[in-house]
């Protein structure tokens, strides 16, 4: 567990910098695997004037139930291979 945690802490500084800025639905997905890296979503969905935070709160709520650690080793990859 602590090398995967290791990793995913590189993987974390890594994405910020990238060689191109990912498109939305990339940025959605490292988003909701970043976030699910601590457990589901709770909270209520943002009404509809907050469109970015509805987003965000969608693509999380879209891998609810996927483990965290499991969510971590494919933040890993997602930015390994956007590099």
């Amino acid at each position: 567990m602590a090398d995967l945690k290791a990793s995913f802490d590189k993987a974390v500084a890594d994405s910020k910098k990238l060689p191109e800025k990912p498109d939305n639905a990339t940025l959605l997905q490292l988003y909701a695997l970043y976030k699910q890296s601590g457990g589901d979503v709770d909270g209520k969905r943002p009404g509809f004037t907050d469109m970015v935070g509805r987003a965000k709160w969608d693509a999380w709520n879209a891998i609810k139930g996927k483990d965290p650690k499991v969510a971590m080793k494919e933040y890993v990859e997602l930015v390994e291979s956007l590099k």
